[in-house]
């Protein structure tokens, strides 16, 4: 399992909008091979950061099939606007739990 960790920094005031774009497209990841599942989870001391966990089932059904797919184009047409800066993505695997 691959957990896919992104700090989403949304536009000032553009908060709500981009949670309901995000509703729409978290179908749109759910649907690709590999996919296991996500959380959305908005800071409490900068409103306009987003955490972004997804997990996958390897590193290239997200690099390779979610990012090379033509669903991606729709992703990227309802989010990426809403960035600034264009948030990093780090992907990670487990060592150890509790």
């Amino acid at each position: 399992m691959i957990l896919e960790h992104a700090l989403l920094p949304v536009r000032p005031g553009q908060e709500a909008a981009f949670e309901a774009a995000f509703r729409q497209a978290r179908s749109i990841i759910a649907g690709m091979p590999g996919f296991a599942r996500l959380t959305l989870s908005r800071c409490v001391e900068r409103p306009g950061t987003y955490l972004l966990l997804v997990e996958w089932d390897s590193l290239e059904a997200h690099t390779i099939g979610f990012r090379g797919s033509a669903q991606y184009q729709r992703w990227r047409e309802l989010l990426h606007h809403f960035y600034e800066p264009f948030p990093t993505v780090e992907h990670y695997e487990q060592v150890l739990t509790a």
